[in-house]
């Protein structure tokens, strides 16, 4: 069986170089020279849209002012920002969502690495595993099968991953006054505006507090953390740099929100015993 594939691929071989002798053309020079011209082309037009964008925007100089292609230059970014959810780019929605399936920390690394690179493991070998000189489709079924599967499957997880609905921390502010009852923090104005900067600051997506939040991603429950009596000080070192008070921890710095901030975050923590 090995012979015969052998056999048929030098008869394909052979014949596809009298082929190209007959009436074909070499790669040098001709489809290299095709390839310069429209390479070159492209950074043409590349460059004089750059230079239309610069140049046709009002004052070129750190203006917000758009031009014909757009602004130069966004208002500056507010590192304090507690209203911004980040959602990656549309041609990686498909990971995005399979991250909302595997979502367990347990299963986390299978959708980000290891579905991804089976899959692009599978499309390098293809052209080794399949050695047939056949290319109609009728007498390709598993091939026009996967093809479509795969193609269902991305637009699919594609689809769910530019629609899917995030937890917003304007939903989250109506249950802070049950918090606040729960916890016995209602006539503590600092720890109820902390409250509300908890829940909009985005910490649900990865704790969970009175049963609101993100109960799969193995952060600490913060319901009773003012029962540890650690302190208002450390507390906002601790929102500060996680991993300089906890080593380790994959926790992101709240250091942006400032220090007023802070440390209303840091009372709503110390103010929350647990439920009463």
């Amino acid at each position: 069986m090995a012979s015969e594939r052998l056999t048929e691929r030098r008869r394909v071989y052979q014949q596809y170089k009298a082929d190209v002798k007959e009436r074909g053309k070499p790669f040098f020079p001709y489809a290299m020279w095709h390839d310069t011209i429209m390479s070159l082309v492209v950074v043409v037009v590349i460059i004089g849209l750059a230079v239309v964008w610069k140049y046709t925007t009002p004052g070129n100089h750190h203006t917000t002012d758009p031009g014909w292609l757009g602004k130069l230059y966004d208002n500056p970014a507010d590192p304090g920002t507690i209203n911004f959810v980040p959602r990656p780019d549309w041609y990686y929605y498909f990971l995005f969502y399979l991250l909302r399936i595997f979502k367990w920390p347990e299963s986390v690394l299978l959708g980000t690495i290891g579905i991804p690179t089976i899959a692009l493991l599978l499309l390098i070998a293809l052209p080794f595993i399949d050695l047939r000189s056949e290319r109609r489709i009728s007498r390709r079924p598993v091939a026009i099968i996967a093809g479509i599967l795969v193609v269902i499957s991305m637009g699919v997880l594609t689809f769910k991953g530019a629609t899917a609905k995030e937890a917003l921390g304007s939903e989250l502010l109506g249950h802070v006054s049950a918090w606040a009852k729960k916890e016995g923090y209602t006539g503590n104005q600092a720890a109820v505006k902390g409250a509300k900067l908890f829940a909009v600051s985005g910490c649900l997506n990865c704790h969970v507090y009175n049963g609101d939040g993100g109960q799969n991603l193995g952060a600490p429950e913060l319901t009773a953390e003012g029962a540890k009596n650690k302190g208002i000080a450390f507390q906002i070192a601790h929102l500060k740099c996680p991993s300089c008070k906890n080593p380790g921890s994959p926790m992101p710095s709240f250091a942006g929100l400032g220090d007023d901030r802070l440390k209303l975050l840091a009372t709503f923590l110390e103010s929350s015993k647990g439920s009463k």
